[in-house]
């Protein structure tokens, strides 16, 4: 069985989305040759637009040696983007029965040493692999969208997946400064999604019992623990709670009568069309007639300013 230590230099792209896209922007400017394929009307032209948007961005973050979006190819033929990738980084539809078909027909493309990562946000490798010939060396690398800014990473394999494959992605999202987190089993959604989706569960139940506005909500997370969770995770911020004592006074004496009283009264929304209605209003109210676009350039500006300041403190 191979132990996947080639170089890895050229990166194919399959599905050149929002996601794709945004992994060939940081692949390039990685320094890594970049050959994307996508069958969509306009995905080349719509591919080049958004990395060419994100370079600066991208500089303000930091350019590896070699870095540049003339190393980009683009092809809608996926056997010719395939043939000779190193690394292959799927963006494609989150459908079960697209993904397995999808990954049989990369499988039988790509050379049996490179390794194929999903960047499904919530299906299983292990379901996704299971018509592959090669599917020890399939993988989940699932980003925090958008990747080219947000460093997390999520690896974890399926079934078949052979524990080299595991660690060679892990090694390589690390060397392009990417915060790589191994997950130890799978779980359908994997664990960031997961975690934003309890958050949300609760604050949309607060907002539908008339506790709060949706704004009010944002600004509760953002402005309260949203900002210390930017500098530490929550099992810490807890350690921090328990003062002198640590997380061992704060398990003993503050879980019991804190955590576990709270635990019991978390809810679940009642989604009904009128509040999904009233939830859109409110939303549209709050972003002020900003659009999404400049939304998102705006929290990339505040991205690329916490990950500066957090790289001078890690």
């Amino acid at each position: 069985m191979t132990n996947f230590d080639k170089p890895i230099r050229r990166i194919a792209i399959v599905g050149t989305g929002v996601i794709g896209a945004s992994w060939a922007a940081q692949y390039l400017a990685s320094g890594f040759d970049v050959i994307a394929t996508d069958p969509a009307p306009n995905a080349e032209a719509n591919l080049r637009k958004f990395v060419d948007d994100a370079w600066t961005v991208l500089t303000r973050i930091g350019l590896s040696p070699g870095a540049s979006r003339d190393r980009l190819e683009f092809t809608p033929d996926m056997k010719q983007a395939l043939a000779k990738a190193d690394f292959v980084q799927e963006n494609g539809p989150e459908r079960l029965d697209f993904k397995i078909k999808l990954y049989a027909e990369m499988d039988a493309v790509t050379p049996p040493d490179s390794l194929i990562a999903s960047s499904s946000s919530s299906l299983t490798m292990s379901a996704v692999q299971s018509k592959c010939e090669h599917p020890e060396r399939c993988v989940i690398g699932h980003p925090f969208n958008p990747p080219h800014v947000v460093p997390l990473v999520e690896v974890v394999g399926g079934a078949k997946t052979s524990p080299a494959a595991i660690e060679k992605a892990m090694t390589f999202y690390k060397s392009i400064g990417k915060r790589a987190i191994l997950l130890r089993k799978e779980v359908p959604g994997h664990v960031a999604n997961r975690l934003q989706s309890a958050l949300y569960r609760e604050v949309l139940y607060l907002v539908e019992q008339g506790v709060l506005s949706v704004a009010d909500a944002d600004d509760a997370v953002s402005w309260g623990p949203g900002l210390r969770w930017g500098v530490m995770g929550p099992s810490l911020q807890f350690h921090l709670a328990g003062g002198a004592g640590g997380i061992q006074h704060f398990i003993d004496h503050l879980m019991p009568p804190v955590l576990e009283a709270l635990w019991k009264e978390l809810g679940t929304p009642r989604l009904t069309s009128e509040f999904k209605q009233r939830l859109a209003d409110e939303v549209q109210q709050e972003a002020a007639g900003r659009s999404v676009a400049r939304l998102a350039e705006a929290e990339n500006e505040m991205l690329v300013g916490l990950l500066r300041l957090r790289s001078g403190h890690s």
